[in-house]
C-alpha cells in the first residue's frame, strides 16, 4: 500500500508560509528566543523522517555507498519531519547549554509551552495532543544503521528517543508540569561532537514537509558556497518523498515558484539538475546598509577560525544594525562594523 507523502498535496491548497505564531515571546519562561536553532548534520543528510501527513506504516530501507539505514515503524507510524521539530528544540537547548560551559546530558526537562513557542505551534490542546503522539513515534520507531555521528561508526539498533513522557499536577486540575526527554546514545554523539548546524527560524513557518526537508539539504550541503547542485532522481531519494519522479518534478517547481526556502533559491534545470544558490546577500538590509564583498570574506574567515556559524552571527548583526537604521542610526561603515563584531564574538572550541 503507498502512504501519500507530502509531495502528493495539492499545493494551491497551502501556498503561504505559516504565521508567525508567537512575534512576542514569552519573556517569563526560559529565553527560548535567545537560543539559536540547531539541527544535526546526520538527520540533515538521510531521510530519518516521513514526509507524510497521514499515518506512514511503511517499512523502509535506504543504502547510500556503504551507508543503510532501515527504519520499522511504531504502532502510530513512522516519526514525521514535524516530529523532529521537537528533537531541534533538544539540539538548541543542550547546544545553548553546551556553548555556555554548563554540563549537559540526555536528559532534556521542558514546558511543552517553551517548545510549542520555540517551534511556532499553536498553544491549544490540539498542540498538546500532537506532542504525545510524537513521542510515541519517536520512541517507537526502530532504526537500524550504521551512519557514523561523533566520528564512530557502528551498527546499531535504536530509537531517536530513549524515552518520552508529561509529568502532570496531581491536584483536581491535573495539569501539564513538564515534558521530559531522554535522548539516544547515537543523537547524543553527534551533540557532543559538534555536529550541528544553525538554521532559520522560518524553518518552523515552513507548511510542506517536502519543502521543510529540501531546505536541509540545501543547508547541509550548499552552506555558504556559491551553489551546490544535485540530479532530480537523486534528490528524491534523498528526501525520502515515494512520489513518482513526474509528480516529484511538478512539486519541485511549485516550490521554487512560491521561493519560501529560508536561505536558499533553487533552480531546476531542462535535463533535471537542481541547484541551490544562497540568497542575494543584500536582500535581508534596509535601504542605507550595504555589506561588501571583502566584509563577507573576512566575516566568513574569522566565523571559520573560531567555529562559530557564519549565518548565525550575520543574523544577529543585521537584527542589530536594521533596528538602528529604523531609529535613523544606520551605521556609518557596515563592512568594518560587521568584521568587528564577528571578532569580538568569543570561539565555541574549547
Amino acid at each position: 500500500m503507498r502512504v501519500p507523502d507530502s509531495a502528493n498535496i495539492r499545493y494551491e491548497d497551502s501556498m503561504a508560509l505559516l504565521p508567525d505564531r508567537h512575534p512576542q515571546k514569552d519573556f517569563f519562561i526560559l529565553d527560548i528566543s535567545d537560543v539559536v536553532a540547531k539541527d544535526d548534520m546526520a538527520s540533515m543528510e538521510h531521510p530519518l523522517f516521513s514526509l507524510a501527513t497521514k499515518p506512514d506504516m511503511r517499512h523502509l530501507v535506504y543504502k547510500s555507498g556503504t551507508n543503510k539505514l532501515e527504519i520499522i515503524p511504531s504502532g502510530k507510524g513512522l516519526p514525521t519531519i514535524f516530529d523532529k521539530d521537537i528533537l531541534i528544540f533538544c539540539i538548541s537547548q543542550l547546544m545553548d547549554m553546551k556553548n555556555r560551559g554548563e554540563k549537559i546530558g540526555k536528559r532534556v526537562r521542558f514546558s511543552a509551552r517553551e517548545l510549542l513557542i520555540a517551534t511556532n505551534r499553536p498553544t491549544n490542546n490540539l498542540g498538546y495532543n500532537r506532542l504525545e503522539h510524537a513521542f510515541q513515534r519517536l520512541r517507537g520507531t526502530t532504526f537500524t544503521t550504521n551512519i557514523a555521528t561523533g566520528n564512530k561508526i557502528e551498527t546499531r539498533i535504536f530509537g531517536l528517543i530513549d524515552e518520552g513522557g508529561f509529568v502532570r499536577t496531581a491536584d483536581e486540575r491535573f495539569r501539564l508540569d513538564y515534558c521530559e526527554i531522554v535522548l539516544s546514545d547515537w543523537l547524543m554523539r553527534a551533540i557532543e561532537a559538534n555536529e550541528v548546524v544553525t538554521i532559520s527560524n522560518d524553518y518552523f513557518r515552513l507548511r510542506r514537509p517536502l519543502e521543510r526537508r529540501l531546505y536541509e539539504i540545501g543547508r547541509k550541503h550548499c552552506g555558504g558556497q556559491p551553489k551546490w547542485q544535485i540530479g532530480l532522481a537523486k534528490l528524491q531519494e534523498k528526501t525520502g518523498s515515494n512520489a513518482p519522479l513526474k509528480k516529484f518534478r511538478l512539486n519541485i517547481r511549485q516550490i521554487i515558484e512560491d521561493d519560501h526556502t529560508p536561505f536558499y533559491r533553487m533552480e531546476l534545470t531542462p535535463d533535471d539538475l537542481v541547484i541551490f544558490r544562497p540568497r542575494a546577500p543584500q536582500s535581508d538590509l534596509l535601504p542605507g546598509i550595504r555589506l561588501p564583498e571583502w566584509a563577507e570574506e573576512k566575516a566568513r574567515k574569522i566565523a571559520r577560525e573560531k567555529a562559530r556559524d557564519y549565518y548565525a552571527l550575520r543574523s544577529d548583526w543585521l537584527a542589530f544594525a536594521n533596528s538602528e537604521a529604523a531609529k535613523g542610526n544606520p551605521p556609518k561603515n557596515a563592512g568594518a562594523a560587521f568584521v568587528a563584531y564577528c571578532k569580538k564574538q568569543d570561539s565555541l572550541r574549547a
